[in-house]
């Protein structure tokens, strides 16, 4: 299938690694010219030279700033004044007791996970809105409509990122631009690989995985950790003119997580 996205100019923020780097090589292997962002120079470098490896002749380039900050939206605003697509996938999560976690870092959760799509989606908006076509999309969570309880101030912020791709699609109504926001499961990623390292204590994680999906995600339908190449998949289909009626959408990639039938 043709995902007419050839051409197209795409941003996907923190996309070193995980999500964010399957999303970038999809697009690119798609056709789209790609920018890859990350804080790390080494990360991004290698991000960079993995897609090249992958696609030889794709059309990437790489950014190096951490979109949490607004100078740093600012100085990729000057670099690159205009955008087809955007995908907010810049996030953090770590499991801490609710009693533990300060206010700073309520904050800076917030700053990280939702400011930083707000920023780049109020740079890029207006462009979109004036050429009357462009795509922006947040790479939201299941943890938006099933809190977890170990991470409750990750889960407010996902569940920010519905209640702002929503209210973003309203304000395009009419127009060839479209906002929604996708809810990845659990999902096999670097981050997730040392997570259980730690939470394991030596156990394999075929072992581990099993576990999980039996005690702590047992309404799993996958009953497996999703690979970021799945969850890519919707995320570049969504980008592409194809989904156009696709708009103010929270679509699920949970492997049947929720159990909701909305």
């Amino acid at each position: 299938m043709d995902l007419q996205l050839n051409g197209k100019k795409a941003l996907v923020s923190g996309s070193t690694k995980g999500i964010g780097l399957a999303i970038a090589t999809a697009l690119a292997r798609e056709g789209a010219h790609v920018v890859v962002n990350g804080r790390d120079r080494d990360s991004l470098a290698a991000a960079l030279k993995q897609i090249a490896n992958a696609l030889p002749g794709a059309s990437v380039e790489g950014f190096h700033g951490d979109l949490a900050h607004v100078e740093e939206v600012d100085r990729l605003r000057r670099h690159l004044p205009s955008l087809d697509i955007l995908v907010n996938n810049l996030g953090i999560y770590e499991p801490k007791p609710f009693e533990e976690i300060s206010d700073e870092e309520w904050l800076r959760f917030f700053q990280v996970n939702v400011l930083s799509g707000v920023r780049l989606a109020r740079a890029y908006l207006p462009g979109m809105k004036e050429q009357n076509w462009g795509r922006v999309l947040f790479i939201s969570s299941e943890s938006a409509i099933q809190i977890p309880a170990e991470m409750i101030h990750y889960g407010m912020t996902k569940t920010a990122q519905l209640a702002v791709s929503r209210g973003l699609a309203e304000t395009c109504a009419g127009t060839g631009v479209t906002v929604n926001a996708l809810l990845p499961g659990p999902t096999r990623t670097a981050g997730v690989d040392g997570f259980v390292a730690k939470l394991s204590g030596g156990t394999s994680f075929a072992d581990f995985e099993k576990e999980f999906f039996r005690t702590v995600r047992p309404a799993s339908l996958l009953k497996r950790f999703a690979t970021p190449e799945e969850v890519a998949s919707l995320a570049v289909y969504v980008c592409s003119p194809l989904s156009s009626a696709t708009n103010g959408a929270a679509l699920r990639v949970d492997g049947g997580v929720v159990r909701a039938c909305f």
